[in-house]
Parts: structure tokens; C-alpha cells; sequence
């Protein structure tokens, strides 16, 4: 495969609260020399607080991605890393002024078309295209989960989600190089069941979320008591149950969005190898734990440190 690397033409600003954190952050994504990778800079820890986004740096997986290198941790990112990826950018230097990116809609609309604006520039430097000699799977035998990396001539992802839900159902995703990843993947949000709703909170996650950010699937009976509870704590007035099993909070953008949030936040996990990975990617109920440990086998067969 052969293409050159390419990163913006000059920066991006995106301001908001982290989707576990609630804190509010300042996030500027700037053009990067060529071979310098995705890094991120703590502002407010000092001008050496640099995280370089890498497997070896991942510090948690709790509900979503952690990247740490001594006192500096930047949290939540994975979509800001799957946005990079899926608009085809090779170098960025990101600049965020607190512990966690901006949640924004729960998607990574907003970066695509922030980057889609701005354009790319062309750096004459041949792409590291990540190739791999062998199969590479990683499994969870409690879950069912398994993630499988194989060779390939060029890059592709397959993803199943089976949540035993009667909302969901089984969904499918996938996405190639022939797929236009601003329309069809980057718009799609993340989402909580209503039943996870109380366990998030009380376990201090999910402070900045709200009913304008995530998809609320809805898949046991729920009282007036508990919509009205709910509605009163994101101040949001009516909140009801469609007859498909959603909150009504939001339209859903495709019937399978939950399935491509999830082949989005693959993207962006496995961007943590440390590349463009120029593989045949095949999922099934994929997470932040088992796509990080999936990156991070794949630098092993590939003997790259950290």
C-alpha cells in the first residue's frame, strides 16, 4: 500500500465537559512533523506533561480509554483517535488543558467535520503502514469477546455486537478503505442502557454525561418515577420510552448505530498501535479492554518497545 502521510493544515479547537470526568476542557489538535505519531500535551501539568498515544501507555479501560506517562493522563481517547484515523491523519500534536477530552455528542462528528474544513496537508513521507506476518487474536472466554487481526493486502474491519438484548439485537458493522468514514461511522454515538444509568453515577463515571451525548437503550420495564427521576437530573423535560426501546431523548442516525459506535471506538483503540494497521480486523463484542490488548499483542509480535 502506498500513500503518503499527511496532517492538518493548521489547527483545531474543541471546547467541552468529559463524558466520566464532567470537567471541562480546552483541546487544540495541531499540524505534527512527519514520523511523530498522535501526541498529546497536558498544558496545565508544564511543557514536558507529553503522552504519546501507545499501547504501552494505556493506563485504564474503565468504560473508556486512559493514556498515561508519568503524572499526565488523558482520558476518553479513543473517538479523537479514531477521528484521526478515519480522515486518513498521520501526525497531530494535541494540546488539552485538563485530565479528559471533551465528550461534545458522544461521537466524533464534530472533529471529522472540524478536520474535513480545515483540510490536510501532504507531507512527502511514505505512510507506516502497520503490517503484521501472522494472525494475532486476543479472546475473553467469560464474555465471548474476541478480537482477530489477520494479514492482509489492505486494511478492513468486521464487527458483531451481541449484547443478549431485544433492543439491540445483533448488529454489524464494517468499514474499509472505500468507506467514507465522515458520513458513515464518525456521526455515531456511544451508549449506556437505562439499567447502567445508576451503577455509572454512583461509581463516579459518566459525570458529564447527559441525554444530549449518548444513546439510552431502554431494555427492561421502567417506572414514571424513575423517567421522572432521570429527567430531573439532566433537566430534561419528557422524557419517554419509544416504542423500539429507546429514550426519546435523540433520533438514532442508522438502525445500527450502537454496532458502528462500536467499530468506531475499535478504530481508535487499535490506533494505539502505534500506526496505520494494514490488517483484516474481525470483532465480536469488542470493548476498550480487549481492542488496547489487541494493540498492545500486536506490538509484542512486532517487538516494538512500549
Amino acid at each position: 500500500m502506498h500513500c503518503n502521510q499527511h496532517t492538518l493544515s493548521g489547527e483545531c479547537i474543541f471546547e467541552g465537559k468529559g463524558l466520566h470526568t464532567g470537567k471541562i476542557s480546552k483541546m487544540t489538535v495541531k499540524p505534527a512533523p512527519a514520523d511523530s505519531g498522535i501526541r498529546f500535551h497536558r498544558t496545565d501539568l508544564g511543557p514536558d506533561a507529553i503522552v504519546e498515544a501507545l499501547a504501552g501507555n494505556v493506563s485504564s479501560t474503565a468504560r473508556s480509554t486512559t493514556i498515561s506517562s508519568g503524572e499526565a493522563s488523558v482520558a476518553t481517547v479513543e473517538h479523537i483517535l479514531s477521528a484521526l484515523t478515519g480522515m486518513g491523519i498521520d501526525n497531530a500534536f494535541i494540546e488539552i488543558d485538563n485530565v479528559e477530552v471533551p465528550i461534545l455528542d458522544g461521537s466524533a462528528r464534530y472533529y471529522v467535520e472540524a478536520f474535513g474544513k480545515k483540510g490536510t496537508v501532504d507531507q512527502g513521507v511514505p505512510r507506516r503502514w502497520i503490517n503484521i506476518p501472522e494472525a494475532v487474536e486476543i479472546s475473553d472466554e467469560k464474555t465471548g469477546s474476541f478480537v482477530r487481526i489477520e494479514p492482509a493486502l489492505s486494511p478492513s474491519v468486521s464487527v458483531s455486537v451481541d449484547f443478549n438484548s431485544r433492543v439491540l439485537g445483533v448488529q454489524q458493522a464494517s468499514w474499509d478503505l472505500s468507506t467514507d468514514y465522515a458520513r458513515e461511522i464518525g456521526p455515531c454515538r456511544t451508549f449506556v442502557f437505562f439499567h447502567e444509568l445508576e451503577f455509572l453515577f454512583r461509581n463516579n463515571l459518566i459525570k458529564g454525561g447527559d441525554v444530549d451525548n449518548a444513546i439510552v437503550i431502554v431494555e427492561h420495564p421502567v417506572s414514571a418515577e424513575q423517567l421522572a427521576s432521570l429527567s430531573a437530573l439532566f433537566g430534561k423535560p419528557s422524557l419517554e420510552i419509544t416504542g423500539e426501546g429507546y429514550l426519546n431523548n435523540l433520533e438514532l442516525h442508522f438502525p445500527n448505530e450502537c454496532g458502528r459506535h462500536k467499530l468506531l471506538d475499535l478504530l481508535g483503540d487499535l490506533r494505539l498501535t502505534g500506526g496505520f494497521l494494514n490488517a483484516r480486523i474481525t470483532a465480536f463484542k469488542p470493548g476498550h479492554t480487549i481492542n488496547t490488548a489487541a494493540a498492545k499483542a500486536i506490538r509484542a509480535l512486532l517487538n516494538i518497545k512500549q
